[in-house]
């Protein structure tokens, strides 16, 4: 007698698949079987409608799920070869927009998915208490895979309504002399005046090619600027900005806001511009772009960053309100920052950098480039990845630049560039110049110095060689507080081993001389007696910081 073998692909024995027809498996196998067809929509989108359900859907799904994962390889591969692209095509308006409308849609359908991948595994077949642990699953797995796709998108959007509101849309700029220089400009739009005034002037100079960099501070008091080559100021000051002790560099801002805005037609800040010209001019090299931050909306940027890390060379006063104008001195302090390490909230590190109470500019200007040096060393993936938004809607009332927003992109890559490197820095004024050097500055060391500082990697930094204080001598601060005497001509070098470190080799000034704790109570208590010399002297070191 003949035995009868059924072929696999006729009807009859398709309907005992436990795969497509469950109906007649046993609970085990439908269990299994419902995990089985979750985990693929999670990890292969589109191969249980293949396998299970209607498998014209599983194929375009599963052309729609290998597409994407080409499309990936091909990200990974430019974010290795030509990064730059990347981070412009990621940061510019269209292509951040397109990028948005494709993970929407690829979240909703992914999403659609997992809905229709439980309507297959029909959980009427499941054991009843099974029932609500595949539901969970599902759930689960829509929120890691839709919901993910999802919060990117909405990243990406918060991030490109901020780059809207922030940078311009013009056109990009070229580096000069291979280097990329930045004005940071730090004020407040104070109700009595127009415009803001920046109180902190610094460029930030990057190579186009390595990302190395260097921080050149140049003081608010700064007197006789000198406009740059083809700026509408030069023809009102051709010998600089010199109509007498009020024409210091800071108030180029407020000046050209209120009086000669008709020169700059079509330029959003004036005002802004005109001191980017007068820094260019004064440190001769070109400075292309600005950024402006209003100090008082400053503190909520720090708040979003969840606070700065920093080590305190001296004691900074919270400055109460002026009492003698004439002499600059205030009364009680509202408060004080300990020497020390140091977590300053948003509050606490806008008066950290803005605070000179009992010390001169200088040391302030200290404290503001280790202030933003722990920004940028801080604001690491982890905190941008939790508080993105908060970042991004805090800098939207911070900050204001005339960069472009389609060149975003390779400068977020030179920040990557440099984020790891030492920075040089320049200071036109203490440790690198005499105190007295601001009111009657010789611009052409100036120019020298700057690019001393600006050289190549295997020329001397700006750590290892600086401008002695000049032939009449300057202290600065107090012992202790790494003080500064001349020691031959201006023109002169001293090595940096013979001079105050600006890293963090130094020791934070908390006791007195006969070792005494400094606190609250003794310095209030100094104030109280008008002793402000006594002060000075214990708190002469707040200018020594470091980021943590």
């Amino acid at each position: 007698m003949t035995t009868m073998h059924k072929n696999p692909n006729q009807p009859g024995s398709a309907l005992t698949d436990p795969v497509r027809y469950p109906s007649g498996a046993s609970a085990p196998v439908r269990t299994k079987r419902a995990f089985v067809l979750v985990l693929l929509t999670l990890f292969v989108p589109g191969s249980a409608q293949i396998v299970a359900g209607d498998r014209k859907r599983g194929r375009l799904a599963l052309r729609v799920t290998l597409t994407v994962w080409a499309l990936a390889l091909v990200t990974i591969a430019i974010a290795v070869v030509n990064r730059t692209m990347l981070l412009s095509i990621v940061t510019h308006p269209v292509g951040s927009l397109f990028i948005i409308v494709i993970l929407v849609a690829l979240a909703l359908g992914w999403a659609y998915l997992f809905l229709n991948t439980l309507r297959i595994i029909r959980p009427t077949l499941l054991a009843p208490g099974m029932r609500p642990i595949i539901a969970v699953v599902v759930a689960v797995s829509t929120i890691l895979a839709s919901g993910s796709l999802g919060y990117i998108a909405y990243v990406l959007n918060v991030s490109r309504n901020a780059i809207g509101s922030i940078f311009e849309s013009g056109p990009s700029i070229d580096p000069v002399d291979g280097r990329y220089n930045f004005l940071m400009m730090g004020g407040d739009a104070g109700d009595d005046r127009t415009g803001r005034r920046p109180d902190s002037l610094s460029v930030i100079s990057v190579d186009a090619k390595t990302g190395e960099s260097a921080i050149i501070s140049v003081p608010r008091n700064l007197q006789n600027a000198q406009f740059s080559e083809g700026s509408p100021m030069r023809k009102i000051y051709p010998e600089g900005y010199n109509c007498g002790d009020e024409c210091l560099i800071n108030a180029v801002n407020t000046e050209v806001t209120n009086k000669y805005q008709d020169l700059y037609p079509g330029v959003q800040d004036p005002g802004a511009q005109a001191t980017l010209e007068a820094v260019s001019g004064t440190l001769g090299i070109t400075v292309q772009a600005y950024v402006l931050v209003d100090m008082d909306g400053f503190a909520k940027l720090i708040d979003a960053m969840g606070g700065i890390r920093i080590k305190a060379g001296g004691w900074v006063p919270i400055s109460g309100p002026v009492t003698d104008e004439a002499n600059g001195i205030h009364g009680m302090p509202d408060g004080w920052i300990p020497a020390g390490d140091q977590h300053l909230d948003g509050f606490h590190a806008l008066w950290y950098g803005r605070s000179r109470e009992f010390v001169d500019d200088y040391a302030r200007i200290a404290r503001q480039q280790c202030v933003q040096q722990a920004m940028l060393k801080q604001l690491d993936p982890a905190t941008l990845l939790t508080k993105f938004e908060d970042i991004a809607n805090a800098g939207t009332k911070v900050v204001d630049s005339n960069i472009s927003s389609n060149q975003l992109g390779s400068f977020v890559d030179l920040a990557l560039k440099s984020k790891n490197q030492p920075v040089k820095r320049l200071t036109i004024g203490p440790p690198d110049f005499d105190a007295s050097f601001s009111t009657v500055p010789d611009f052409d060391l100036i120019h020298s110095k700057v690019q001393e500082v600006l050289a190549s990697s295997n020329s001397p930094k700006a750590s290892d060689v600086v401008v002695s204080p000049g032939s009449n001598g300057a202290s600065l601060g107090s012992p202790g507080a790494g003080s500064i005497m001349a020691a031959g001509p201006a023109t002169g070098l001293v090595p940096a081993s013979q001079l105050p470190s600006p890293s963090a080799d130094f020791t934070p000034v908390t006791t007195t001389p006969d070792g005494t704790p400094i606190t609250i109570e003794l310095l209030n208590g100094l104030k109280a007696q008008g002793d402000e010399q006594g002060i000075r002297d214990l708190v002469a070191t707040n200018g020594q910081c470091a980021p943590l």
